[in-house]
């Protein structure tokens, strides 16, 4: 058995992230399932505005793993500064993104190709800069915020957002009690590496931060054809061959080793709010 933790695993980065279609599967049937917890991006652009000096007047504005566009996009629309720029290392999420903004007259959002750990930006050329849901996919996140703050530009404000440590362990056990991975619970978390316990500190090693918000997100999945969706392409589980990317088998596993009934999980969204702390304020 493999007990490395994939987020953090380089040689699954094109199982996970090679085919738009799978993120899009596992997002829309996390957002259908979704009860209780504010929208991510909003609540991102409601912190910029809250704690940037000039959130009407803003110029580049930089969203680090921005995957399919989609954040990007209300950024864009929202806070409506003079250009954002989405950054992500996966090439078939980007495409999808770029293809998402092919059509908007007068788009501001260009989306480019990189590593966050040596971002393609001048210094101090960003006056916002977001990174959402993909700290964790980086063994050493300080280096991503030392590059953060190296990008952001006077006055600039960083939003960081990650996930609690034990969030979906309802779907844990329900993997487990089905007897599709016995350690399902056991397994490191997938969000190890930048959590909510630790994002704070995290970003305090090259920012200051100051401000950091915390929201429970509720979600529940009204029976085993709508968590299969979700758990086919969750790489956290050991699951038998030809169940991986699989819903159908998985929603059949279900049905057959436990009740119909729907499942209600959650996750602690933590929000950290950060200024460059070289005296560069404006």
């Amino acid at each position: 058995m493999n007990e490395s933790n994939p987020f953090l695993d380089p040689v699954r980065q094109p199982e996970l992230y090679g085919h738009a279609s799978r993120l899009a599967a596992r997002t829309s049937a996390l957002m259908r399932a979704k009860t209780a917890g504010h929208p991510v991006p909003e609540t991102i652009v409601s912190l910029v505005q809250n704690h940037h000096a000039r959130p009407d007047r803003l110029g580049a504005v930089l969203d680090i793993g921005c995957g399919r566009g989609t954040s990007s996009l209300i950024l864009a629309e929202q806070l409506r500064p003079e250009r954002v720029v989405g950054l992500d290392a996966a090439p078939a999420l980007l495409a999808q993104a770029r293809e998402r903004v092919r059509n908007l007259p007068d788009s501001t959002v260009d989306f480019v190709e990189g590593d966050f750990h040596d971002l393609p930006l001048p210094d101090r050329s960003s006056d916002v800069v977001v990174a959402a849901f993909c700290l964790y996919h980086s063994p050493r996140p300080q280096d991503v915020v030392g590059q953060i703050a190296r990008v952001l530009a006077p006055g600039g404000v960083a939003v960081l957002v990650t996930k609690g440590l034990d969030s979906y362990r309802e779907m844990d056990q329900l993997v487990a009690c089905a007897g599709l991975d016995p350690r399902a619970a056991q397994h490191e978390s997938l969000y190890t590496a930048a959590h909510s316990d630790n994002l704070a500190d995290i970003a305090a090693s090259s920012l200051d931060v100051i401000a950091v918000l915390d929201e429970e997100h509720v979600f529940t999945f009204d029976g085993h054809d709508h968590s299969a969706q979700y758990l086919a392409t969750n790489p956290k589980y050991d699951l038998a061959p030809g169940l991986y990317g699989n819903p159908g088998a998985l929603a059949a596993t279900l049905h057959e080793f436990l009740p119909e009934e729907p499942l209600t999980t959650r996750s602690r969204i933590t929000f950290v709010v950060a200024q460059p702390n070289d005296g560069r304020m404006a």
